[in-house]
């Protein structure tokens, strides 16, 4: 029996498995090349892809800007041909073009302001919580109505003494 395995067989089994050995190696790391150059790939795509999106944040950006400079322009060209409309009137057509603003300002937050009290008063004998009650009032559209009156009123003299 010792004859058979010092004969010819083993040393073809053992010369076949390390003739394969060295292909079953390079298999490997073949396998091993191609998930890495997968996953390169994959990561480069997604790199490609951030850089379109930032490409077109920035587009979108650039027109916004635009967008924004055209809107300045055209407020302060209105600001300016009412001012000079009002320089040609003279007089008291000049004093009653320059009320007309501020009356509706007011006119719009006595009214706004006056429904709200009137709902919050209406709210809080009902028994609703105060906080619930006013975060009901402070509203987006209030809020909105809010600022763009203050932004008006106080910005617009803030643009004009720096000359924008």
């Amino acid at each position: 029996m010792v004859e058979f395995f010092s004969g010819g067989i083993l040393g073809g089994v053992l010369g076949g498995i390390f003739r394969l050995a060295p292909e079953f190696l390079k298999y490997l790391d073949k396998k091993s090349e191609r998930a890495h150059e997968h996953l390169m790939f994959s990561r480069q795509c997604d790199l490609e892809q951030m850089r379109g999106q930032m490409k077109l944040a920035e587009i979108g950006a650039q027109r916004e800007a635009a967008v924004d400079v055209g809107v300045m322009d055209a407020f302060n060209a209105a600001i300016e041909q009412q001012a000079s409309m009002v320089k040609a009137a003279g007089g008291w057509a000049a004093s009653l073009s320059a009320s007309v603003r501020p009356v509706v300002t007011y006119w719009m937050l006595l009214v706004w302001s006056f429904i709200h009290i009137w709902f919050a008063w209406n709210a809080l004998v009902s028994g609703a919580a105060p906080l619930d009650v006013f975060m009901t009032m402070m509203s987006p559209d209030f809020s909105a109505l809010l600022a763009g009156t203050i932004n008006y009123w106080f910005l617009d003299r803030t643009l004009k003494q720096r000359g924008l």
